[in-house]
């Protein structure tokens, strides 16, 4: 185990030497994310009114499946007589399934849409940045128009997110139904541990296939938000941009989560610690059971509120990094916008990069 980490550690070093120039490149675009979230304050209503749109959703689902479930027939055990059970027809279960893709396809459009307006956000903050423009020029195009990303995700691009929503909500759709399917294989099969392997292995290929889903869905967003283009033809450029600077996006998007897992990391402990020094100050630990309890509902909600508000930092580099590898595209390697703080970084860089010249 030791000479694995070892490894992983050589490996991890080599990495950053051979890219020590696309390291540079992808702190910078960090700093300029954290930047943009410092100075546009209006960003951080937009994660909060997905999740409570998303919310009310759900409540809305919640009641129609439970009006679903009452229409079947209850009937009696024939063995135990005592317990009732729900006999439901085909027509009901076909609703209960086209309800659970509902709420997938509709939650999963709510998620993409605060992604798409804070990368929409983050580009018109880099784009509003113009190398060598005056300071005080700077300072006027310093505001960014948070409504006018919610206006075009709600105007312009809603089918764009409702195709990308609904890519991610059919392989999550499918992930569900399987593991309905599994457990029912796993008690026919008497616990077979060779079934339960396979079963395990094509359930992590699933979570694989979503997580590649979710990122080309990602990076078609944020060229979406520099081009104004169709999902597909996003899709396609975002992939092959993502390609060619593989490096630079590896690196952001890589520090940018670590920094964002950190964090929840962080705010979750110190939020539980709190909260047992308060039960500790008012006696109510002596009044509970067990004040694991209370701890473990403290880090849930610490932790879904962290996961809202700490992923605008993942969505604003992909935004800014996108930014940045147009920009650098169109002008021979060279960027021509983005936030002045990090302009002499990426010049000193930008010359060791080999960035051919976009064809007229």
């Amino acid at each position: 185990m030791v000479g694995l980490f070892a490894l992983l550690g050589l490996i991890f070093m080599c990495a950053v030497i051979c890219g020590w120039s696309h390291l540079k490149l992808a702190i910078d675009v960090i700093d300029a994310s954290a930047d943009f979230l410092d100075d546009t304050k209006q960003i951080y209503f937009s994660p909060f009114f997905f999740f409570m749109c998303a919310f009310i959703s759900v409540v809305v689902w919640t009641v129609c499946v439970i009006g679903v479930y009452s229409e079947g027939k209850i009937i009696a055990d024939p063995i135990v007589p005592q317990v009732k059970k729900v006999f439901l027809e085909d027509i009901q279960k076909y609703m209960l399934f086209y309800l659970l893709f509902a709420i997938l396809w509709l939650t999963a459009w709510f998620e993409y849409a605060n992604s798409f307006v804070v990368m929409h956000s983050a580009t018109q903050y880099y784009f509003q940045w113009k190398k060598n423009e005056s300071t005080d020029t700077l300072e006027k195009l310093r505001e960014v128009s948070v409504m006018e990303s919610v206006k075009c995700a709600f105007l312009k691009h809603p089918g764009s997110i409702a195709i990308g929503a609904f890519l991610i909500a059919l392989i999550r759709f499918i992930r569900i139904i399987f593991v309905y399917i599994a457990k029912q294989i796993e008690k026919q099969s008497g616990e077979n541990p060779v079934v339960k392997l396979v079963l395990k292995c094509v359930a992590c290929l699933l979570w694989c296939l979503e997580k590649i889903a979710d990122y080309i869905n990602e990076a078609a967003y944020a060229y979406q938000a520099v081009s104004g283009d169709s999902f597909c033809s996003s899709a396609w450029s975002g992939f092959l941009l993502n390609l060619k600077h593989l490096a630079k996006f590896a690196f952001a998007n890589s520090i940018a989560k670590m920094f964002v897992a950190l964090g929840k990391f962080a705010i979750v402990l110190s939020n539980m610690g709190l909260a047992y020094f308060i039960m500790g100050l008012t006696g109510s630990i002596d009044q509970v059971s067990s004040v694991w309890g209370p701890l473990i509902c403290v880090g849930l909600v610490t932790f879904i509120t962290a996961s809202i508000f700490l992923g605008l930092l993942d969505q604003s580099v992909m935004g800014m990094m996108t930014s940045l590898a147009v920009d650098m595209d169109l002008h021979g390697g060279e960027a021509q916008y983005g936030p002045e703080t990090f302009h002499e970084s990426i010049g000193k860089v930008s010359s060791k990069v080999t960035v051919a010249p976009k064809e007229e």
